[in-house]
C-alpha cells in the first residue's frame, strides 16, 4: 500500500469525508484519529500510536483485529469468487451459513433472508411482518398494519427503521417522512418514564405495552424490541423477565415479535443471543454487526416457517417478497461469518467471557465513588456509564458542555478508543480482549471521567 503523509491524510479527510453521526463543524477543528491497521484488541493510527478498541469498532469486532483464521477464510473464498447474486441463484457460503444460523438461533427460526446492515435487516423484518398479515388466510388480517416499539428505541437509519425508532434527537427532523408507530415506555429504570421505583414497580412499563396491545390488537402487525439492552439509547438494560413478558403478550394478542439482535447478538450479553437468557423465540430475528466478527458488512433476517409460508404461491398470485439488495448473501461476507461462528466454538468463547463479565462488574463498582456518575448499566460485555451534573437530582449535563465528548478525547490521549452516547460513556470491548487489557480499559475510563468531571 502506498504510504501517505499523515498531514496530507488529515487535510484530505477534512476536505472530502462527511462522517456519520458527527458534527463536522466541530470535527474539523480537532485532530482526527486516522486508523491504519489493527492487531488483536488494538487500533494503530498512521503515526504508529496504539489504542485499545473499547467499542469494538462500533460493536462489531469479536475475535480481534487481523485474526489469522478470519483472514484465511476470506482469502480462500476470494480465490474462488468474490460475489454472485442471490436473485434466482445460490452460492456455497450463503447456503452453509444459512444452515448454521438456523442451528444456533432460538428454536423455530428456520428461514434466512440476507442483507448488508442492521437497518436493512430491520427494514426487511417490518416488510415481512406487514406482508405476512396482508396475505395470511386470504387477507383476513389486512387491518394489521401498525407497529409498536419502545420509546428511545433505535433500529437503524433507513426510513422504515427510523419510523419504529423512538429517539427524537436522531429522528425528530424526519417525522414528515415516517409512517405512524405506537410507542410503549422504555424500561429505563434510572429515569423511569412512569415515575416508579425499580424495587416495587411491578414492571409497569410492560403493563402499558399490554394496554396498547389490548386496544390496538386488530391493527398491530408486530412489536419490535431490542432484547435486554437498548443500545443507542444509552445501554438501557431491561429488568429480568421483561423480554419474556413481551413474548407472552405478543402471543396472547396475536401479534408478531421482532427481536432486533443487531447490537446484542453474537456474545455481547454473555450468551450467543440475548433472547436465550429468557428462553424466548421471536417470530423474526434481525442480525448484523458481529455476524462476521467485524470484517465485512452482512445482515440476516431470520423467520419461522409460519411467516415464510404466507409468501408461497403461484407466480401470478404475486405473493413473492419483492425485496433484495445487490450484495445480498455476498460469498466473502458469508465465508467470514462462518469462520467467526467456528471460532466461537473452537475457542469456547462464551465460557471464556464469563470471568471477564464478572471482572467488569467488580471493577465498575469503584466508579460509583465518582461524584458525577449517576448510573452504571451492564449486561454481559455491554456497559453504559451515565454522567450527571448533579447526582442527587439526576440533572443531566447540558448538551453544550459536551462532557461525553471530552471524556472520550481524554481517553484517546491515554490510549483508549471509546464513544459516548450523549452523557453516557459506552464500553463495548472486543470480546476476545484479555483480562489485562480489560483492566486497562477500565482504568483509563475511570481516570478520564475523573479528569473531565472532577473527583
Amino acid at each position: 500500500m502506498t504510504k501517505y503523509d499523515p498531514v496530507l491524510l488529515e487535510q484530505w479527510d477534512k476536505q472530502y469525508v462527511w462522517h456519520p453521526f458527527t458534527q463536522m463543524q466541530q470535527y474539523v477543528r480537532e485532530k482526527p484519529l486516522i486508523i491504519a491497521r489493527g492487531e488483536g484488541s488494538y487500533l494503530i493510527d498512521v503515526e504508529g500510536n496504539r489504542y485499545l478498541d473499547g467499542v469494538s469498532s462500533l460493536w462489531v469486532t469479536i475475535h480481534g483485529h487481523c485474526h489469522p483464521a478470519l483472514n484465511r477464510a476470506i482469502k480462500e473464498q476470494l480465490d474462488k469468487i468474490a460475489h454472485s447474486t442471490l436473485l434466482g441463484l445460490a452460492n456455497v457460503p450463503s447456503i452453509l451459513l444459512a444452515k448454521k444460523l438456523v442451528e444456533i438461533t432460538p428454536p423455530g427460526l428456520n428461514k434466512v433472508f440476507y442483507s448488508d446492515a442492521g437497518a436493512t435487516a430491520v427494514e426487511i423484518a417490518l416488510k415481512m411482518a406487514f406482508q405476512y398479515w396482508q396475505q395470511k388466510e386470504g387477507g383476513r388480517f389486512r387491518s394489521k398494519t401498525k407497529f409498536i416499539s419502545l420509546v428511545e428505541a433505535y433500529h437503524g437509519d433507513t426510513i422504515g427503521s427510523v419510523s419504529v425508532g423512538g429517539m427524537p434527537l436522531f429522528h425528530g427532523i424526519f417525522k414528515p417522512l415516517l409512517f405512524e408507530c405506537l410507542h410503549a415506555p422504555a424500561p429505563y429504570c434510572y429515569r423511569c418514564p412512569l415515575e416508579r421505583e425499580r424495587e416495587n414497580c411491578g414492571m409497569a412499563c410492560a403493563d402499558r405495552l399490554e394496554e396498547l396491545l389490548k386496544e390496538h390488537q386488530q391493527e398491530v402487525a408486530a412489536v419490535i424490541i431490542e432484547p435486554l439492552v437498548q443500545g443507542a439509547a444509552g445501554m438501557i438494560t431491561a429488568p429480568e423477565g421483561f423480554l419474556r413478558r413481551v413474548r407472552g403478550l405478543c402471543t396472547r394478542y396475536n401479534v408478531l415479535l421482532i427481536a432486533d439482535e443487531v447490537a446484542v447478538g453474537f456474545g455481547r450479553t454473555g450468551r450467543l443471543f440475548a433472547c436465550e437468557h429468557e428462553g424466548v423465540s421471536p417470530d423474526l430475528m434481525c442480525l448484523a454487526k458481529g455476524i462476521t466478527g467485524g470484517y465485512l458488512p452482512l445482515a440476516a433476517t431470520i423467520t419461522t416457517d409460519e411467516v415464510y409460508s404466507a409468501f408461497l404461491g403461484t407466480p401470478e398470485e404475486c405473493k413473492t417478497f419483492y425485496h433484495g439488495h445487490t450484495y445480498t448473501g455476498n460469498p466473502l461476507a458469508c465465508a467470514a461469518a462462518l469462520a467467526s461462528i467456528e471460532l466461537f466454538e473452537k475457542e469456547n468463547l462464551l465460557a471464556a467471557l464469563q470471568p471477564k463479565i464478572e471482572l467488569l462488574h467488580r471493577k465498575l463498582e469503584s466508579f460509583w465513588e465518582l461524584p458525577h456518575v449517576g448510573d452504571i448499566r451492564q449486561r454481559g460485555m455491554m456497559v453504559g456509564i451515565e454522567l450527571v451534573a448533579d447526582k442527587k437530582t439526576k440533572q443531566p449535563y447540558p448538551l453544550e458542555e459536551q462532557v461525553g465528548h471530552r471524556v472520550i478525547l481524554e481517553a484517546r490521549r491515554r490510549g483508549l478508543v471509546i464513544r459516548p452516547l450523549g452523557n453516557v460513556i459506552v464500553l463495548m470491548p472486543v470480546l476476545a480482549m484479555s483480562e489485562e487489557e480489560l483492566n486497562q480499559v477500565l482504568e483509563i475510563t475511570y481516570e478520564s471521567i475523573a479528569v473531565v468531571t472532577g473527583k
